[in-house]
């Protein structure tokens, strides 16, 4: 049987900052990027798993270096072993005696992780010829748990109460993966609410998502209410009452100008506010979301681990919960939130946009809908139009919905040529930058 032999890194950097994409209040100028990770197998067929944490520039040399560092930890294994037992996998490399020390199982360590965690999953589907939703939807229940890390969570979720909510799912799975694949799954855009953006961009781009089926649009907020208030007359008054209008504080606020804030954006009929504050702050987000009803408060994609989300919930700290498929340890940490979310009856709202996050947490969300909840008309999963074109399988999106996947694997491969342009600080673009910027 085939064996891993390399874990090849690349540090992928995209000048999103020249037009402000992905502006908010907390993250003026990003330059979207990915620490891009592939593992090679001795395959006849070149089979290989790829994987990525997204960051937005600088320090994505520092990630890169980290995911690099775990190639002692996964180079000489056996693909057969690996994929079939994913969860041993994952714990080998979360609880290595020594890198523990440096979270535990959060920050730069855990993200470089949960990347090649991802990869390990992607070359698991593609060996067995499925897209990762169906691949996952389509193990036992008893596989799935054999996944998750249960250690701190038993407070909160047993093993045999997650074996229960997979149990209830399972007699409609079928039906669910036809609906899926018939109708896609709910998608919301934040591609208008750019807070670089001028209004009239942003009254462009938000009738323009209308106009493509979105039914929920999202606004970044946080540097300025007066102009928080403009921005967000102009999107409803674009968009009509009966589209859906999100905003996102991107961790700008204390709790007390959170509340005293979103009550002078309350009367835009807020859909919820995300991030209002320090993603840490469990008592705080439960201080707010008292503080704002009936306006929906979220947080989730910054939520370092399983045990920070069981807290939010424990606490009724949240309305609804963000997972990010590049933040926590990989697919088996996102099956716990998830089963942790439909265990206290949460709505999840996954975050995307970046580097491949919309390709990557489609698949997660849809397998939540087969699998655990078979939930999906009440919940959309962030969409943003930048950088697809770099994915050999990237989204597809019909009438405001993303239509399932259909190439095996987990959607993470990128282009060879956009790795060779962008790889940074070598890639042709950056190269060209550099000269450029050195004349002047």
């Amino acid at each position: 049987m085939s064996t891993i032999i390399a874990l090849e890194t690349h540090d992928v950097r995209f000048p999103t900052s020249r037009e402000l994409d992905g502006s908010d209040a907390m993250n003026p100028d990003p330059d979207y990027s990915a620490a891009y990770v592939v593992l090679r197998t001795d395959a006849p067929d070149d089979l290989a798993g790829y994987g990525l944490v997204f960051t937005i520039g600088r320090g994505n040399d520092v990630q890169t270096a980290a995911v690099a560092a775990l190639a002692e930890h996964v180079v000489g294994l056996r693909v057969d072993e690996v994929i079939a037992d994913l969860g041993a996998f994952a714990r080998r490399l979360t609880n290595d005696s020594q890198l523990r020390w440096l979270g535990p199982e959060k920050g730069v360590m855990h993200m470089a992780i949960g990347a090649v965690i991802n990869a390990a999953w992607d070359l698991a589907a593609r060996a067995a010829k499925k897209p990762l939703w169906r691949y996952i939807a389509e193990l036992t229940p008893e596989q799935l748990v054999d996944t998750i890390d249960f250690r701190y969570l038993t407070d909160a979720l047993t093993r045999d109460e997650a074996l229960a909510i997979l149990r209830a799912a399972q007699p409609q799975r079928a039906q669910r993966i036809a609906q899926l694949i018939e109708q896609g799954y709910p998608a919301y855009t934040t591609s208008p609410g750019w807070l670089g953006y001028s209004d009239e961009k942003l009254v462009r781009l938000a009738k323009e998502a209308v106009a493509d089926g979105f039914r929920t649009i999202k606004l970044k907020v946080g540097a300025n209410v007066q102009d928080d208030i403009r921005r967000c007359r102009l999107a409803r008054e674009a968009i009509g009452p009966d589209i859906a209008m999100a905003v996102d504080a991107n961790q700008r606020w204390d709790v007390g100008p959170a509340i005293d804030w979103m009550r002078q954006l309350a009367e835009f009929d807020i859909a919820w506010i995300e991030e209002p504050t320090s993603p840490d702050d469990v008592l705080g987000h439960a201080a707010i979301r008292q503080g704002i009803t009936p306006v929906p408060v979220s947080t989730g994609e910054h939520t370092q681990n399983r045990v920070v989300f069981k807290q939010l919930l424990q606490a009724g700290a949240v309305d609804l919960i963000q997972i990010d498929a590049a933040r926590v340890g990989g697919v088996n940490e996102n099956l716990a939130i998830l089963l942790l979310a439909a265990k206290f009856n949460v709505r999840v709202f996954p975050h995307a946009g970046g580097v491949g996050l919309c390709e990557l947490v489609q698949h997660l969300a849809m397998a939540d809908f087969v699998a655990i909840t078979g939930q999906m008309e009440d919940r959309a999963i962030e969409f943003v139009d930048h950088l697809h074109q770099h994915f050999l399988d990237p989204v597809r999106i019909q009438h405001g919905r993303y239509l399932a996947p259909e190439a095996p694997g987990f959607s993470a491969e990128m282009h060879a040529a956009s790795i060779a342009e962008f790889s940074y600080p070598d890639g042709r673009f950056w190269v060209e930058d550099l000269a450029a910027s050195a004349k002047g």
